[in-house]
């Protein structure tokens, strides 16, 4: 996905989850300014969002005829590590776009894991279709839904075509080449990894994604810390056949997209 209008900035403070306040200069040579901002990410990111960081803005050049509130979004912060710096992008909106435009880009040859199949050895006729949006299952709405076709698409039987959901967490938490989530409790994440597993046992292939906003990361693993009962929620799903996957993003000041796979380690959770 690529996001249009971005102007760098100097993050000031963050008075509640939902604004900031940020230095910017409109133009070269332009007197610096300070504009209240949007946060896409209702999380803490108490070590993204320092006073001093670089940050990375959206303009709205539409905000005043749409009413929007304000004319600038916070995707993005440059995070120091070890004297070096991380771009992160931190638009919690962004990681479900992104997992739908990976989907895509594998319907005639999808690399999901899939019961039964070590990842490694998938039939060359599997295929996916029917990617849709937002699809309610039980109490739940899950990220993605899709079938697992095993033959021609247009020729396969209903017995070829096997439904799954995939729901979707975007990742900004990151210690020392780690990737953590959640970094705030969280009981509708909780609910969404159980609903999982119920539909697993109904008959549906189901997949959680956690897409690491960054790159650099060399795990992935649930926040213990933060939220033991998330780490048993995600170990009780795996337990249960649901596909557990991280991967990181390639990350530009407009544009983000999934990258690779992150090792997990389901014994650990």
């Amino acid at each position: 996905m690529r996001y249009e209008h971005i102007i760098q900035g100097t993050f000031i403070s963050r008075p509640n989850r939902f604004i900031a306040h940020a230095a910017i200069r409109r133009n070269e040579g332009a007197e610096e300014e300070i504009v209240v901002c949007h946060v896409k990410n209702t999380g803490r990111c108490r070590e993204l969002l320092l006073p001093g960081a670089a940050v990375i803005l959206q303009f709205h050049p539409e905000a005043a005829a749409s009413g929007r509130k304000t004319e600038y979004s916070l995707i993005g912060v440059w995070k120091e590590q070890h004297s070096e710096f991380m771009l992160i992008n931190m638009d919690s909106q962004a990681p479900n776009q992104v997992a739908a435009e990976w989907l895509h880009s594998m319907e005639q040859a999808p690399t999901l894991p899939v019961s039964g199949f070590d990842g490694k050895k998938l039939p060359s006729s599997l295929t996916l279709a029917d990617i849709r949006r937002e699809v309610t299952y039980g109490q739940s709405r899950f990220d993605l839904a899709f079938h697992l076709v095993f033959g021609s698409s247009a020729s396969a039987s209903q017995e070829q075509r096997k439904p799954a959901f995939m729901e979707v967490k975007g990742v900004t938490l990151e210690e020392n080449g780690i990737a953590m989530f959640p970094d705030a409790p969280t009981e509708r994440g909780i609910k969404h990894i159980l609903e999982l597993a119920e539909a697993v046992k109904a008959g549906y292939e189901a997949y959680i994604l956690f897409v690491i906003q960054m790159k650099g990361i060399r795990e992935f693993t649930p926040n213990k810390k933060t939220h033991p009962q998330f780490g048993d929620a995600l170990r009780q799903a795996h337990e249960s056949g649901v596909h557990v996957l991280a991967y990181d993003c390639m990350v530009t000041v407009d544009s983000l997209a999934i990258d690779q796979p992150v090792p997990v380690f389901p014994a650990t959770f």
